[in-house]
């Protein structure tokens, strides 16, 4: 009888871990469809809101998606410089519209992409960067061939700001990168939201969570982690941008990709400051630190 008491014990805990292992890992890969709002972005129409030209493009990625995008031209018609604006893990290309007009004022050409999402297609996964890195290089191949661009900067938003960073440690055509909000770690991330959302501990879940998570989404959970690429893109410059007040990607995440990287490098501690929204904060320094840095640096 004790042995039949204890089977069950040992198959209700495994039926109960292995079962909650699966649900997080879903909710990780299975992304909501949500909407922009203006507490959020600020801006959640077209570019023509803000008196921008635009056009509606496409790029295809390298293992099949189309995807959307923004081009706005700058008014030099013989500009070749063009700024790369990549969005986070809920959100959409309205994210970095905020700081869109500024930049094109001061000469550049801008792109503002959606990365994969269930939007364009409800069997699309979200992956944490992995897969979303193809959406990136897409997008410098765009530039880069149908615009005869040569010279590249990014600015990322949170998970666009962490796939962002991993892609210019590998490819030379991003000469400067702005990172806003962005992961040191991905699995430090989503442990830290596990424990705040759900009250769950770190162990023994998250390892058989990130298990997963690594198959169901056929990635390498260690290829998703900017801290350990950040170096790397040295010396090439980089400006990391974080709030004090960031709820979803703990401060510390900032501290800890700029001690990780090298010079040339900067840092917006931004004081009170909530997740990506450093331009509702301060709009002025935002814009103007993001433009002096890509004016000194492109």
């Amino acid at each position: 009888m004790i042995k039949k008491i204890a089977l069950f014990f040992v198959l209700l805990f495994s039926c109960v871990y292995f079962g909650s292992a699966w649900y997080f890992s879903s909710k990780i890969l299975m992304l909501p469809i949500t909407e922009c709002t203006l507490e959020r972005f600020f801006y959640c129409g077209e570019p023509s809101e803000q008196g921008i030209t635009f056009e509606n493009i496409v790029f295809k990625t390298s293992d099949g998606l189309t995807l959307p995008a923004w081009y706005m031209p700058s008014r030099n018609k013989n500009a070749k410089k063009a700024i790369l604006l990549v969005h986070g893990r809920t959100a959409n290309r309205t994210e970095g519209m905020r700081y869109a007009k500024a930049i094109i004022a001061a000469g550049y050409n801008v792109l503002a992409i959606d990365l994969r999402h269930p939007r364009q297609d409800p069997t699309i996964i979200s992956t944490m960067g992995y897969h979303e890195k193809k959406d990136v290089i897409a997008a410098l191949d765009y530039l880069t061939v149908e615009r005869n661009i040569d010279s590249i900067g990014v600015m990322g938003f949170s998970m666009g700001a962490a796939t962002s960073m991993i892609v210019m440690a590998k490819d030379p055509r991003i000469k400067a990168g702005v990172f806003s909000g962005g992961y040191a770690n991905s699995m430090d991330v989503l442990a830290e939201q596990a424990k705040v959302l759900y009250g769950l501990p770190r162990y023994p879940l998250m390892p058989m969570v990130a298990k997963f998570f690594a198959w169901r989404g056929d990635l390498d959970i260690d290829e998703i982690n900017p801290e350990k690429y950040i170096a790397k893109i040295s010396p090439r410059p980089i400006y990391i941008m974080h709030g004090t007040a960031d709820k979803t990607v703990g401060f510390e995440h900032g501290q800890r990709l700029f001690a990780a990287a090298k010079a040339p490098k900067q840092f917006w501690q931004a004081e009170n400051g909530e997740h990506t929204k450093l331009w509702q904060l301060d709009n002025e320094k935002a814009e103007t630190s993001v433009v002096n840095f890509f004016d000194r640096y492109l």
